[in-house]
């Protein structure tokens, strides 16, 4: 009985080991080789291409920096400014008071509380005002919170290009017929 109890294991631990390795080169053969050279070189060509066009692109960028480059110096920005000077007696006669340089209160809507939150956002002059956009405006009278939303900027940069040009009666018309800086 000793016998038969051995060959109860040792039968089927036999016949799995040789389905197992009949299994494994069954499967092996049916398995191609996978040739992996030809999408090697593929991509290598891909490759090539692809870095052909780069310098392609970085020889045309170059071209065109090159004709971007100005053949005369460019006027600093101080002499564009000195082109426009401020006309203190020009702008009194308009408006009936003394106007400083750069005072952002000339702007209809902007008295010295916003002025001291342009400034510390480091809006200081016309010109300032004038290239700043109107959203940026609203962020900054947000900044300073709630009592500062019944403000409405959105005249403010086209009023301070005004006051930067020394268009002193185009500004005052246009403040006389907006009141309250409203467009």
């Amino acid at each position: 009985m000793e016998n038969m109890n051995i060959w109860c294991w040792l039968i089927p631990a036999i016949v799995g080991i040789v389905c197992a390795l009949f299994g494994y080169l069954i499967g092996k053969g049916k398995s191609p080789d996978i040739d992996q050279s030809s999408e090697l070189r593929i991509l290598r060509d891909k490759n090539i291409q692809l870095q052909a066009d780069l310098a392609s692109c970085n020889k045309q960028l170059s071209q065109k920096v090159e004709l971007a480059v100005p053949s005369e110096p460019v006027p600093p920005v101080a002499a564009a400014e000195a082109l426009t000077p401020f006309n203190a007696q020009a702008a009194k006669s308009v408006f009936g008071k003394t106007i400083k340089k750069d005072d952002l209160k000339i702007v209809e809507g902007i008295g010295p509380k916003i002025q001291q939150l342009f400034i510390s956002f480091n809006i200081k002059t016309w010109k300032d005002l004038s290239e700043t956009a109107v959203a940026k405006c609203k962020e900054i009278l947000d900044s300073g919170g709630a009592r500062y939303k019944i403000h409405d900027p959105a005249s403010w940069p086209m009023q301070a290009k005004m006051a930067h040009e020394g268009k002193w009666k185009e500004l005052h018309k246009w403040q006389e017929e907006h009141k309250r800086g409203k467009l």
